[in-house]
C-alpha cells in the first residue's frame, strides 16, 4: 500500500491531468453515444467503458513522454523541464 501511496504522489500532475480527461471524455463519449443511438443505457455504458481504457492508455502515453524527455535532456544539454515546456507539455 506504501508504494502505491508514494507512486501517487510522485505522479500527482499526471493522475490530475488524467482525472480531469477521464471526466471530461466521459461527457462527450455520452452526449455522443445518446445522439448516435437515441438510449440512454447504452449511452452510459459506452461513455463509461471506452473514456476509462482510454485514461489508463493516457496515464501510460504521458510516462513514456516523460522518459523520453528525460532521455533527450542529457544530449541537449538542457534540463527536463525545459525540454517539457518546449514540447508543450
Amino acid at each position: 500500500m506504501t508504494r502505491l501511496i508514494n507512486a501517487a504522489r510522485h505522479n500527482r500532475l499526471t493522475l490530475m491531468k488524467t482525472g480531469s480527461y477521464y471526466l471530461i471524455h466521459i461527457c462527450v463519449a455520452a452526449m455522443v453515444a445518446y445522439a448516435v443511438t437515441g438510449n440512454l443505457i447504452a449511452s452510459l455504458t459506452l461513455s463509461l467503458l471506452e473514456p476509462t481504457v482510454q485514461a489508463v492508455a493516457f496515464f501510460f502515453h504521458e510516462k513514456g513522454w516523460e522518459r523520453a524527455l528525460k532521455r533527450r535532456a542529457p544530449q541537449s544539454g538542457q534540463a527536463p523541464a525545459a525540454l517539457a515546456t518546449a514540447a508543450g507539455a
